[in-house]
């Protein structure tokens, strides 16, 4: 029997007037059939508004929470930081899933096994008389075996590949610990420093306020004119500014040590300041074996390395997939019937050579986009290389600068206090103007910040060269000696 289908005009006429009917009816029928535009706002320029609630963001994990200890040492914070920072767990994870990447590209390094239990229910229809037979049930397990003999090493260079991504993840948890350190650092110096300038504002205002009573009594003798009175008012406005500014930065600066140990940037972090003046040491070890030692000891310069490592091998994997494969596989099954057939067993090995003959160009784009990321991923680790050297080097030279710098501040310190304090017996004897107290003092708090500043370059320099070498202790790693 014989069936023949065919369009009438009247079939015709109908589907030309659908098409018709649905461009009249527009795109925005047609166009987002999901409706899914809708949840968009209608023009670019209106904000958009939730018709739900938003998802509520969850707050950071905390391990542990700080003691009730009055202050904190450094090593303290350090060591709370590197439990409590996220940038330590994000790290961690990471190097976890390129762990498990690895175990991935080995899995094809082991056969590949699967079960199936199928269950058919079909009626036979004769093909040449078109009679049909009773129903047929089959059902029963079966299993599959397939393994990869031979690929001219594609796997061997996936598993490369995998490798170098797990030592550079590996690396990259190293240098993020090295971040959350220097981080912690900075933060920590930064508010000892502002700590420091904040007394440093305090005494400034006592000696100015100072000035102001000797300029009144010297007023009320006769020995000085209202005009210097308001001067040393204008002073005393002015160090009350100061002052009220670096409390601020102090309280700036509390919230960014916080942040970097881990904890809320409102909570209540106090910190143990400097007793005395710190210990500068001298860098003897020569610049060019800092260089060289940051080459090999700094994680990301190695982890960069490893990612491009990991690049090539997998450009030749690449290269590789369009090459033939040998596999062999094999299988076995039960079938029963729902009758009274007997169970039938199969069994199946074979031997299969794979050809790929053609892949609409895929191959050949896939490798040259493997060669591009490999040699993408190799440019980066120059460009990290170049700038590891310039790390080092500047951090060197700035470390070298503040080192001498603090000696000098310290003897400016000394001369402008005593000039200060020669002015002001002078003044309140009756000689010298209110102008040459005011400089005089103005010098001692200059050079007080001055000296606070240039220890503060110290310690940021010494913390960056610790960071651009990639090592945990400067004085240990270089050799230097005090």
């Amino acid at each position: 029997m014989r069936y023949r289908f065919g369009i009438t005009g009247a079939m015709l006429g109908c589907l030309m007037a659908s098409t018709i009917s649905t461009a009249a009816l527009g795109a925005s029928t047609f166009r987002d059939p999901r409706g899914v535009e809708a949840k968009t706002t209608a023009e670019p320029y209106r904000a958009w508004q939730p018709d739900k609630p938003l998802p509520a963001v969850t707050a950071p994990a905390r391990t542990e929470q700080l003691s009730g200890k009055a202050s904190l040492t450094l090593p303290e914070l350090t060591e709370f930081a590197l439990r409590n920072n996220p940038k330590t767990r994000q790290a961690w994870f990471a190097a976890r899933a390129a762990a498990a990447g690895v175990g991935i590209e080995q899995a094809d390094l082991l056969p590949q096994i699967t079960a199936n239990y199928a269950a058919t229910r079909t009626l036979p229809v004769s093909a040449t008389t078109g009679t049909t037979s009773p129903w047929i049930t089959r059902y029963g397990p079966s299993i599959s075996l397939s393994y990869v003999l031979f690929d001219f090493g594609v796997q061997a260079n996936q598993i490369e590949s995998a490798e170098y991504r797990l030592l550079a993840a590996n690396l990259t948890q190293n240098r993020a610990l090295q971040d959350v350190v220097f981080q912690v650092e900075q933060a920590y110096y930064r508010l000892i420093g502002l700590d420091a300038l904040v007394q440093a504002n305090e005494l400034s205002l006592n000696n100015i306020k100072t000035t102001y009573e000797a300029a009144q009594k010297r007023r009320e003798s006769g020995l000085a004119t209202v005009a210097d009175v308001y001067r040393v008012e204008t002073q005393v406005a002015q160090a009350q500014l100061n002052l009220t500014r670096s409390r601020g930065d102090l309280e700036k600066a509390r919230g960014q040590l916080a942040t970097a140990v881990g904890l809320p940037v409102n909570g209540t972090l106090k910190v143990q300041a400097l007793s005395s003046a710190p210990q500068i040491r001298e860098i003897t070890t020569a610049l060019t074996d800092l260089l060289d030692r940051a080459k090999t000891a700094r994680p990301d310069l190695v982890a960069a390395e490893a990612q491009a490592r990991a690049g090539r091998a997998s450009a030749n994997a690449t290269s590789k997939a369009g090459l033939p494969s040998i596999e062999i596989s094999g299988g076995a099954g039960r079938t029963a019937f729902q009758d009274d057939r007997p169970i039938v067993n199969n069994y199946t090995l074979g031997l299969n050579l794979r050809i790929p003959l053609f892949s609409g160009f895929r191959d050949t784009y896939s490798v040259r986009q493997a060669e591009a990321q490999a040699a993408q991923a190799e440019a980066a680790r120059d460009v990290l290389y170049q700038q590891t050297e310039l790390d080092v080097w500047q951090s060197y030279y700035d470390l070298q600068t503040a080192a001498s710098g603090i000696g000098s501040t310290e003897a400016q310190v000394k001369s402008a206090e005593q000039t200060a304090q020669a002015t002001l017996a002078r003044y309140r004897g009756g000689f010298g103007s209110v102008l040459d107290l005011i400089t005089a003092q103005q010098d001692e708090s200059n050079a007080r910040v001055q000296r606070i500043q240039s220890y503060l370059d110290w310690f940021t320099a010494f913390a960056r060269l610790n960071f651009s070498l990639g090592a945990d202790n400067i004085m240990a790693a270089a050799g230097d000696k005090k």
